[in-house]
């Protein structure tokens, strides 16, 4: 997890909590994150990074049942998205699964939508997650499986602010309230 705690430090340099003002969009993130992919959404269909309806995308790597920062970041990136609607912006939740066992093409969607009805869930197989996992320094591992044979993971907790091409533009980490998390995600959008 160490690649985990040098992307918050990554985060905080380039304007993240603690900040008073967000960075300027435009300046270049420090390291080269995000790129192609092809995954399977919730509805069983191909999804790529790129969500050409979407001014912005908020892009969070972890697993639908997760009670722990995801439990944190789901609904922060839902009341985000909303704002960011408010505002004019088309804005879009997107999670990838950490957890392709368990968050199927089935199983994904509807916990995802107990946040916000526009979440989409992307899965796949492990060969097909593992290169975007690694496009995105996505750290990701089993700590321990509850009674009831579920695993619990460890991973990444920002959040991946992409445009509607699926072009990186910055990471936020999920301690930001919805405001600031949207405040930040607006700079980035060129009218």
């Amino acid at each position: 997890m160490k690649g985990a705690a040098w992307l918050l430090a990554l985060c905080l340099a380039a304007g993240g909590a603690g900040a008073e003002t967000p960075a300027p969009a435009g300046l270049p993130f420090p390291i080269a994150l995000g790129g192609p992919f092809t995954l399977t959404d919730q509805s069983g269909a191909p999804r790529t990074e790129a969500a050409p309806e979407a001014d912005l995308q908020l892009l969070f790597f972890g697993y639908a049942n997760c009670r722990s920062i995801c439990a944190v970041a789901l609904p922060t990136m839902a009341a985000a998205t909303d704002m960011l609607v408010e505002q004019g912006f088309e804005a879009r939740p997107v999670m990838i699964t950490v957890d392709p066992d368990h968050d199927t093409v089935a199983t994904i969607g509807p916990p995802l939508h107990n946040h916000h009805p526009d979440f989409e869930g992307l899965t796949g197989m492990p060969a097909e997650l593992q290169p975007v996992y690694d496009l995105f320094a996505v750290e990701h591992e089993v700590l321990f499986t509850e009674p009831s044979g579920q695993p619990v993971y460890a991973h990444g907790s920002h959040i991946y602010l992409l445009d509607g091409t699926g072009a990186f533009l910055t990471l936020v980490p999920p301690i930001l309230g919805p405001e600031r998390i949207a405040e930040i995600a607006a700079r980035y959008v060129v009218r």
